[in-house]
């Protein structure tokens, strides 16, 4: 019985969401769809060749250099920067372990389905697709409340150790962007879109998705 509640309460304090909440079904279903869109999202301003997202670019600008695709290094990044929240004290959830792997594999699927276009018309298209869907997905994931992705936990964590959130997001998307422009990434007119609208759009669609907070973890009991 020690040992039941050790393990407790030790997943207590490295998970936010260590059991599913109900509606488990629902809650499931709309995270990873939340997490393919995401990596649809990302694909679509990759192929508009007008800019992608600040952390796509750094992982197209490693992509590039390495020969490696642009989802595995998403995948790379998501990992360390999971090692990151260990100093910050950041908790993971199970949509954060899902969405380190599930987007960079949605990226690199959703890249072989979509073709490359040169028109203009065409790339303007993928490019406010890109966006729109994007707030869709973050909708989806925010609403389902099963921990924060891997980089708004870095964000989240500066946050908590003195800066603002509008500071810390600023410094970590212009660090990665100007990192990922020098190894070779596209920033554009679509780098800009999408910083200046995300937001606004994702706050129409998150209040459609959210669904019930999950419930806070019993205390864990201790023998005395």
């Amino acid at each position: 019985m020690t040992v039941f509640f050790s393990i407790h309460a030790l997943t207590a304090r490295v998970l936010i969401t260590p059991a599913l909440p109900r509606p488990r079904l629902r809650r499931l279903l709309q995270l990873y769809v939340g997490l393919y869109l995401f990596g649809l999202s990302g694909a679509l301003l990759l192929r508009s060749d007008l800019g992608a997202t600040p952390w796509d670019v750094l992982h197209q600008g490693l992509s590039l250099q390495t020969g490696l695709s642009i989802g595995t290094w998403s995948i790379i990044v998501g990992a360390l920067l999971m090692l990151l929240w260990i100093p910050l004290r950041q908790r993971a959830g199970i949509g954060t372990l899902s969405n380190v792997v599930v987007v960079g594999m949605s990226v690199d699927v959703s890249l072989w389905l979509l073709p490359t276009v040169d028109a203009m018309g065409w790339r303007v298209l993928l490019l406010v697709l890109g966006v729109l869907v994007c707030a869709i997905a973050t909708g989806c994931y925010i609403g389902v409340g099963l921990g924060p992705g891997p980089r708004d936990g870095l964000m989240t964590g500066l946050a908590a150790r003195g800066l603002s959130v509008r500071t810390a997001r600023t410094l970590i998307e212009s660090t990665v962007a100007l990192s990922g422009f020098l190894l070779g990434g596209t920033v554009g007119v679509g780098t800009l879109v999408f910083m200046l609208a995300i937001g606004p759009l994702a706050q129409v669609f998150l209040p459609l998705m959210r669904m019930p907070e999950p419930a806070a973890p019993a205390p864990a009991e201790t023998d005395v």
